[in-house]
């Protein structure tokens, strides 16, 4: 009967991808959060740009502006206000996405403490099974010696 106690690499490869996954997913986490800064970024740029036209659209009706311009000015502004929109449901659509993967990577977090656990408890197992063929033949050893002493 053959009672020994194999290592399975299995365990520890499957450790190993789970640890590439949250690799990969922490990079993409990354990536979004550049998304989302440089949104963040361009929508404030925007709305600089939106107040400046505005302040300068209300400081010239002082000031005699042709009709033309006017109109030229507000609809600057009116697509400007269309992009601020666009780039406020951009930022919220990544932020949804990095809660997504947030998500994601506490699934695969789980799977790798889980494999990794997996991989521990095999490499204990045999580690004791080990410990036990070592005492067997250590015991075998002393019992040997006894028998081999001279009784006096």
């Amino acid at each position: 009967m053959n009672d020994t106690v194999v290592a399975r690499p299995c365990w520890t490869i499957l450790a190993q991808k789970a640890e590439d996954k949250i690799a990969l997913i922490q990079n993409e986490m990354m990536l979004a959060r550049q998304r989302l800064q440089s949104l963040q970024t361009s929508e404030q740029r925007i709305q600089k740009m939106y107040d400046e036209y505005r302040d300068g659209l209300t400081q010239s009706d002082t000031q005699s502006m042709g009709m033309r311009e006017a109109m030229n000015q507000r609809q600057f502004m009116s697509q400007l206000l269309s992009l601020m929109q666009r780039v406020k449901t951009d930022i919220l659509y990544t932020e949804n996405a990095i809660i997504g993967i947030k998500e994601q990577l506490i699934v695969q977090e789980r799977e790798r403490i889980k494999m990794q656990t997996l991989a521990d408890q095999n490499a204990m197992a045999v580690q004791r099974e080990e410990n036990k063929k070592d005492q067997r033949r250590m015991d075998a050893l002393g019992v040997m010696q006894f028998n081999l002493k001279p009784q006096a």
